[in-house]
């Protein structure tokens, strides 16, 4: 709080209050589910592709991506290869498959195939999944906005996540996606504008700051190596990044929801090649941050201490929190601080509108049909409402409750594998028995329990192992049924 004078709090003000205002005004004609899961689907395809990037941009990336460069060099970038690649397979194979009829989620397209209990299985994964990451990022995210605002952790929690709800229950997810576009913007600006602003402070200005991280090995990305473990390699990026992106920007409702916002098919590609675009130069500017960060404080010490590292939260994420507070000019620090509060507020609001479209349209109106638009939209926004509490409550318990941290910044690795390969089941297989695939999910979901209780893998390998054990399991299983079938 000390380090924030009237002026930073002033922007800070009025960027929650212009941002609440835009939701409500972009979102103010909800009439039926359709307005309020897929925006009427008359959102422009430009703005899809922003939000699509602020999604999966939380606050922890913000401030993690430059601790990643900080305390390492930008080999991450071999992740964001597989990122584009995937973006442009999902444009050219999957993105049709969407528009065949009304889909409110992907988990619809098992139902047409195997029936309600996949759908409900595959349904299921993602909502423990997506509650739990999304609520230990919530109290993740807590941590240096405490470190910022001068709050504590409770407040920091319910300040982000309450006014996220206001304009996600108004609007559905048109505001999302509006608020997103503009949030992306935000921190976009925020991160181009440490960028200029750190070489103005050091001798040798840009020059001086880029030959002396190279000289440390700052600026290294590319590890040819093929391991199952760390560090990060191309190969991981080529083969693990491109499935891992296939699962999150295909088969999970977080992103998907917003190509399913799309007016056609083309949209729906233009927005996913948009964020392809977009992704490589957003996380290099990031890392970039982090290693001018590393250069800066050879020059000097730090005015506030590293924080001890905490369950989910590395020491050298705080580097670039403690530059805003104490190196920003003022009103400039306040903008910077808005980047931030931008981020985090972009991954909670699309984490409620994903949940409550996925528990209202995949659970509650396929057990209770044929009731009128007015009730259905009623409970969306009352399932929006219990979200919201659900993901304060996770986000509260993880501050004491340690398994809690653990599973879910384990559980979407361990559930991704499971979901991607029954979409792609459910794209590519003829119609059959719900069993096969329901067990191949899980199956899945048990294997990589083992693996990453029992293994040293790297996460980015875990989809591709859960896609191949969910797609054999469930390959093997129909032909067992088949070969019964035809023996009786």
């Amino acid at each position: 709080m000390e380090h924030l004078n009237v002026a930073d709090w002033l922007v800070i003000t009025v960027y929650l209050a212009g941002i609440i205002a835009l939701g409500v005004w972009f979102g103010k004609d909800q009439r039926n589910t359709r307005d309020y899961f897929l925006g009427s689907r008359n959102v422009s395809w430009w703005a899809i592709g922003f939000s699509i990037v602020a999604t999966e941009t939380s606050a922890l990336t913000v401030i993690g991506v430059p601790g990643l460069a900080f305390g390492g060099d930008l080999g991450f970038l071999q992740m964001i290869v597989g990122y584009v690649l995937a973006r442009i397979i999902l444009a050219a194979v999957l993105v049709p498959h969407y528009f065949k009829g009304e889909i409110y989620s992907p988990y619809q397209l098992l139902a047409d195939r195997f029936g309600p209990s996949a759908r409900r299985t595959a349904g299921g994964f993602f909502l423990l999944s997506e509650t739990l990451a999304a609520g230990v990022r919530v109290y993740v995210v807590a941590i240096p906005l405490q470190l910022m605002l001068g709050i504590p952790v409770l407040p920091a929690i319910l300040l982000f996540v309450g006014l996220s709800l206001i304009y996600t229950y108004v609007g559905g997810v048109k505001a999302v996606i509006w608020t997103d576009a503009v949030q992306f913007v935000l921190f976009l600006a925020g991160g181009l504008y440490t960028l200029w602003y750190l070489p103005t402070l050091l001798d040798g200005g840009w020059q001086g700051v880029w030959r002396t991280a190279g000289e440390a090995g700052k600026l290294e990305w590319f590890n040819p190596a093929f391991t199952l473990g760390a560090p990060y390699t191309i190969w991981m990026g080529l083969i693990g990044g491109t499935v891992m992106v296939l699962s999150s920007h295909g088969a999970e409702q977080l992103i998907v929801q917003r190509v399913l916002a799309c007016k056609t098919v083309r949209d729906g590609r233009r927005a996913l090649i948009l964020s392809a675009a977009l992704i490589f130069p957003m996380f290099l500017i990031f890392l970039l941050v982090g290693a001018f960060l590393w250069v800066y404080y050879q020059a000097q010490p730090m005015a506030i201490p590293l924080p001890e590292a905490q369950p989910g939260i590395q020491a050298n994420d705080f580097v670039y929190p403690i530059f805003m507070l104490t190196e920003v000019p003022q009103v400039l620090r306040g903008f910077l601080i808005v980047a931030l509060l931008a981020a985090a507020m972009s991954s909670v609001s699309s984490a409620l509108s994903a949940l409550a479209s996925v528990s209202t349209m995949d659970f509650l109106k396929v057990a209770w049909p044929r009731r009128s638009e007015a009730v259905y939209l009623k409970w969306s926004k009352l399932s929006t409402l219990f979200w919201a509490g659900l993901l304060i409550l996770v986000g509260y318990l993880s501050r004491q409750v340690a398994l809690v941290l653990d599973a879910a910044f384990s559980l979407r690795g361990l559930t991704s594998g499971a979901l991607l390969g029954a979409v792609i089941m459910a794209v590519f297989l003829p119609r059959g028995s719900p069993r096969p695939i329901v067990i191949g999910m899980l199956s899945a979901l048990a294997v990589m329990l083992v693996i990453k209780t029992q293994t040293a893998v790297f996460w980015p390998w875990y989809t591709l192992i859960g896609t191949t054990v969910c797609l054999g399991v469930t390959l093997a299983l129909r032909q067992w049924e088949t070969a019964s079938r035809a023996a009786a």
